[in-house]
Parts: C-alpha cells; structure tokens; sequence
C-alpha cells in the first residue's frame, strides 16, 4: 500500500491498478469553461509540480503534518491539521473502520445495482475526492482528515501531486457540509419567491463566483493563477521553473448552476455529466460518503475504459479522448492526425439553420392501417451517431472552391471527395415517392425545385434508388453549380468511435446504466458542439472545430434511417407515422416486429410500445392537423424521449 493510501474508505476489494500512460504525456488539453472561452492556454508539461516536503513524508507512520513545504512551519493548532490516518494512529483503528464502513452504506437505493464492479485503482494518482469526513482516493482508500480551511486545500493538492490524465488533475468536493468548511456557501433564495426559475440559477451562479473570488485569496497568495471565471469548475495552474502544473476543482454540490441552463427547468436539472441524472435516476446517492464511494468508481471506470479523466462536460470528455488519440498517433507516426479546424467555407446562398438538418415529420394516418394495429412502437437506430462517426470519412486540410464543369467533374469521381455541393433538388411531386415518408432530404419542396448546399452524404445517398432511401438521381440532374472539396480525407474518428464504443459494451455488459448514459452524453454532446466555433477558441483546441463533420454524421444517420424504412415497408406494408432524428413510430398489428435482430450499433432497436387503446385511437383518427396527430402519440408513450442518438 502507498504512503498515502492509509484506511479502505469503502468495503471493497479493489482489483490491481491499471497501469496509465499519463505520467509521462503532456497535458495539451486544456479544458476551458464558457466563461474562459478565447483564452490562448499554452501547451503545457504534464509532469505534476514536485513538493521538496513529500520525500519528508515517507518515513511518518502515525500521521502526516501538512507543513508549508517552503517555510517548513507546521500548523498552530494540532486540532485543526489535516492528518493521515494510520492503522498505529493513537485512536481506535477497530472503531474508525467500523465507523467508516457502516457509514459508507447507503441509506437510498444506489442509483446502480450491487453486482456493479467497485473502483479499480486507475483514476488514483489522478483525483482525489473531498467530502466533510476527510479526502480518498477514487478506489477509497482515506488520504486525510477533513479540509477545513483554503490554506489547508492548497496543501492538500501540492502534497498529492496529482498527475493529468488526458484532462488535468481533479479535485472533487462532495456535499454541502465540505463547502461549509471552505467557506463557499450560497443563498440565492428560494424557488417560492421567483416566477422564472432560470433567475434563481443565474443568481446562484453569480454568488458562486463571487464568494470563491472572496476566499480564494491563499490560493493566489501560494502561486497559484485562475484560469477563467470560476465557479461550479474552478480551474488553477501553478508554474515553478518550467513545469506548470495544472488542477480544475470540481464543486459538486453547487453542479446545478450551470447544468440547469441546458436543460431547463422542466427537467429540474437533467443530464449532469459523469455525476448522473436526477429524473434518470443515476445521480449520486445523497448522503456524502455513498456519493462519493459512487463517484469515486466512476472516476475510475473513465480513466480505465476511456483513457481521459471526465471534462466539465461530456463534450469536454469526447473531445479530451480525441486529443489522446491525437497524441498517440502523433508520437507513432501512424493515423490521421487533424490539427487544424474546419469551418465552413464561405458560401452563396448559404442554407439558414444546420447544413444537414435532422429530420422531424409526422403524418395523419389513413383508417385503413389502423383498423388492425393494437399497439404503437417506436424504434430507433442504437447509438445512431456514435455508429456513423466510426463509418465515415471526413475531409480535412484547406478546401478548394470548384465551379461548373470542374465541380461536376469532382463530384463524377470513383470515389466522391468530402465536401459541400450546391446542388438543386428537384420537387418532390415530380418523383415516384412514397407519399407515407418525409421527403428525401429536409430542404427538399414538394411542388419546386430548390437549390441548395449539401455533403456528400447526401449527394451520394440521393443516387441511390427510391427502394434504398435516395431518388435515383444522376449527376446531372442534381444540376452542379460549385462546390467545396477538401484535399485529404479518412476516418479520423475511427478509433475514437472505437474507444467509446467498446466502452458502452462494458457499460451494457454490466448493467452499469450510469456509465451507459454518460457515455451517449459524451459522442452526442462533442458531436454536438463541433459546430460552435466558441467552444474551440484555444489554439490547441480549434481542431474540434468541425461543422461539416457534424453535417456528414446527421445525413448518414438520416439516409440510413429512411433506407430502413423502405426496407419495413417491403417487407410488411407497414409505414411510420412519426420520425424525429433517429427515431419512428408505427402503429403495428399483433406479431410483426420490425427491430432489427442484432447487437450492433446503427441497427434499429425496440426503444419502446404502447398499447393502442380506443382513447388513443379516436385522439388519432380524429386529429386535424399533425398537431394533434402529435399529442396523440405524446398522451400514448408514458414519455418523450423519442432518440437514442
């Protein structure tokens, strides 16, 4: 056991650490909150900062005094020194493991089922978490007694000298009563005394800022810079010579204030990242040391299934792995490696809204197919991005800008450059289209032609057949005007599809609905915010920049989609009365099942039925308008999660 692993937190037995390559790669990215965006953050040295008092610490056996490592004064009052407990401590060892044992269980169901596998030591050496008992290490095992002051919370980090992991070291602050301790508590008011709750989150959030700009003062005393406003994240660097160490400060209690804005109210707080959903029933358990035994194992699942530390944000986290991959394949000389952004190059006529927009359509049924359906199912493609990120090739480099004959003659290539094609789409009257199907791209009209930028996804779906979900278009149909088509391509994201993919598996394979969940947040939400060039204002980080990417991927999910739905149709008669992204409704008599019969991702999946009641029934045959077609559909699912993108 190391010096600094003293008591098991948790009654667990952890299997071997997993040996990381972080100790030895350097910390390039850098997360930066919404509120640091266009900060330059240079690229720093991963080694942690070495402290001249930590070799002092070895040869302590009962406890360790948190002495100021320069001026070797130790603290006035014995009673507030942050100890080490050891088994030879003056104090009971046989009380304070009961103590800690009994207190770690639970008095709420854990959001996670018991046969789950506890914390593997992977994420030690990387985060330690703080709850008002005392600090552990993510595997459990108790580092020191409580952190009762800012002095005490700067020595705490210095000592462990935590090393990055993809992301930089972490410090977690787990419950109400460990912020009390560090002085960081707030009193926006209660939600009685508001009419718009997205008030009361602004104003939390801005208290929260305020009070650790007012006690972080030792922090900055002791060498330590801000980088960015602080708040629900904390980010710290310190540089000594030429090591800069770097460490973000998780404050969990206080989460809220930046989730809710993305998620609304309605929700109370959705989706909080590697901590979980409250309406999903993944969050941390509420007492403090559940909570953190339970964050602590998902700390450890991250560093060992996805190589990175979770990010302030699942996006921060799919984006944290690409760097890794990056770096890997840097060193190796083997892979594509992006290391610039992709922005969208200027365009005539440039579509309002997403260049490939997801599609959303519904349709009023005819009597006829409802006359023998008895219930409604709604399937969906099973991690619908995820599967086509890891398909596709993507361009990158400088694009060149073609016109007429020279357009046309890229596009008419064995194998069609990645790129932007204005093309017109025909009307959709004028094809041979199933009526019970949304047109075959969303900013196709029924009664005129359209011209318009697409991908080419879709310049390559729309030369597929009618039955395969295209319209059996030519070249010269499409009537090529200019495009933008990059010099280099490949699946850049093929081993980061890999990654996230094997990881699910694990996820899937052990009923861990937690890590499943946070896993889909991580490729949806980096996916996701490809498009917004202010997530990506780092220069070492503008390479995540890609719009076209995130284009690429919602048409491929898309055309697959519709070629599925033909498929159905061959094969049952049946057709959808609904779709939103990667998702369809149909209403289906007894014994037809239209999921697909595999594990695989991108096939479509039973995502859930309803049985078809009278109510139902009449609320659909009687609807006016999709509408209300719509609210039928909404009233028939118990809720509205329609994706599983």
């Amino acid at each position: 056991m190391k010096s600094w692993e003293q008591i098991p937190l948790f009654d667990l037995e952890p299997p071997a650490a997993v040996e990381s390559e972080a100790y030895s790669e350097p910390t390039l990215f850098d997360f930066i909150d919404d509120a640091e965006q266009g900060q330059d953050v240079a690229e720093i040295e991963a080694l942690a900062e070495a402290q001249d008092f930590v070799a002092q610490l070895a040869d302590v056996d009962i406890e360790i005094d948190f002495s100021d490592s320069e001026t070797g004064a130790s603290e006035a009052s014995c009673g507030d020194e942050i100890a080490t407990r050891s088994l030879t401590s003056a104090t009971s060892d046989e009380e304070s493991v009961d103590h800690l044992e009994s207190s770690s269980q639970p008095e709420i169901d854990a959001p996670e089922p018991a046969a789950l596998p506890p914390a593997s030591e992977a994420a030690d050496g990387h985060a330690v978490i703080v709850t008002a008992a005392g600090t552990y290490t993510p595997s459990g095992h108790t580092l020191t007694g409580p952190v009762n002051s800012i002095e005490k919370l700067d020595k705490l980090i210095r000592w462990a000298t935590l090393t990055p992991l993809g992301a930089p070291a972490q410090i977690w602050i787990v419950g109400i009563e460990a912020c009390e301790m560090l002085g960081w508590i707030i009193d926006p008011g209660s939600e009685d005394d508001v009419d718009d709750m997205e008030i009361l989150r602004t104003r939390a959030a801005e208290e929260l800022t305020a009070i650790l700009h007012a006690t972080l003062t030792p922090m900055l005393t002791a060498g330590w810079e801000l980088r960015g406003e602080p708040g629900h994240v904390v980010h710290f660097s310190r540089t000594t010579g030429n090591f800069t160490s770097m460490v973000d400060i998780f404050i969990e209690p206080y989460v809220w204030t930046y989730w809710n804005k993305d998620f609304g109210w309605g929700n109370r707080v959705g989706d909080m990242g590697i901590l979980g959903s409250p309406t999903a029933g993944t969050y941390l358990p509420d007492d403090d040391l559940p909570a953190a035994q339970e964050l602590g194992r998902r700390l450890a699942w991250s560093a060992q299934h996805l190589g990175v530390l979770p990010g302030p944000t699942p996006a921060r986290t799919g984006a944290a792995i690409v760097d890794k991959i990056k770096r890997d394949r840097t060193r190796s000389g083997k892979g594509i490696v992006v290391t610039v952004g992709g922005p969208v190059p200027p365009l005539d006529g440039e579509p309002r809204g997403d260049l490939e927009p997801a599609v959303g359509w519904t349709r009023i049924p005819d009597l006829e197919e409802l006359s023998d359906a008895t219930q409604l199912v709604s399937i969906d493609q099973r991690a619908a991005y995820l599967a086509s990120a890891g398909m596709l090739e993507f361009g990158y480099g400088t694009p060149r800008h073609l016109r007429g004959e020279n357009a046309l003659d890229a596009a008419r290539q064995s194998k069609t450059p990645f790129g932007l094609w204005r093309v017109t789409l025909p009307p959709g009257d004028m094809l041979a289209l199933p009526p019970a199907l949304p047109l075959p791209h969303p900013h196709m009209l029924a009664d005129q032609p359209v011209q318009t930028w697409i991908t080419t996804v879709s310049l390559d779906a729309l030369q597929t057949s009618i039955a395969d979900g295209g319209i059996g278009a030519e070249l010269d149909d499409l009537d090529i005007a200019e495009a933008w088509v990059y010099p280099e391509q490949g699946r850049a994201l093929d081993k980061w599809a890999k990654f996230l993919r094997e990881a699910r598996k694990v996820a899937v394979d052990t009923g861990d609905t937690a890590m499943k969940r946070f896993i889909g947040a991580c490729y949806k939400g980096y996916i996701g915010r490809m498009v917004n060039p202010d997530m990506w204002t780092a220069k070492q980080m503008q390479h995540h920049h890609q719009p076209l990417w995130r284009a690429a991927i919602i048409a491929h999910c898309r055309w697959r989609g519709r070629r599925v739905a033909m498929r159905i149709a061959r094969e049952t008669g049946r057709w959808p009365l609904r779709t939103v992204t990667d998702s369809w409704v149909y209403p289906l008599p007894p014994g037809i099942d239209i999921a697909d019969d595999s594990d695989a991702l991108g096939k479509m999946t039973l995502e859930k039925s309803a049985p078809l009641t009278e109510n139902i029934t009449v609320m659909l045959t009687d609807a006016r308008d999709t509408h209300e077609i719509n609210l039928a559909l909404k009233a028939a699912f118990t809720d509205e999660d329609e994706g599983n993108i």
